[in-house]
């Protein structure tokens, strides 16, 4: 079993209908795309972040077997630790990879100035186009 970030729950109050472009993308590749999340509960720019992110794959109809959770803990010099997190170069969280075929094809890391389903999306779109 996998392990699962409760920070990943969909939003209850997101607003599909403010985000049709980025759904419409996400849905388009639903089956096609690996989505690797690294976050932690404890984690306030997850916290903050990864609702709205879980809310878009949710309404996108992506399937829950693409999407991977990965928690992650902070040390005390502030590295991270957990599955995955040397393998994947991860330092900053929430970090998301992208994967199309074994191949990365989009990484939001931490913040942007953009939502994390947004800034995919868009990446999403022109690795296909």
């Amino acid at each position: 079993m996998s392990q699962t970030l409760e920070t990943m729950e969909p939003n209850p109050v997101w607003v599909e209908d403010a985000y049709s472009d980025t759904v419409d993308v996400l849905t388009r590749y639903a089956d096609e795309f690996e989505y690797k999340i690294w976050g932690g509960d404890w984690c306030k720019d997850c916290r903050a972040q990864l609702p709205d992110f879980g809310a878009a794959l949710k309404a996108a109809g992506v399937p829950d077997a693409v999407v991977h959770h990965y928690p992650v803990e902070k040390e005390e010099d502030g590295s991270k630790t957990g599955p995955e997190v040397e393998a994947y170069d991860i330092e900053l969280i929430p970090t998301v990879v992208v994967e199309h075929n074994g191949e990365e094809v989009a990484r939001f890391v931490e913040e942007e100035p953009v939502p994390i389903a947004v800034y995919l999306a868009d990446k999403i779109e022109a690795e296909m186009a």
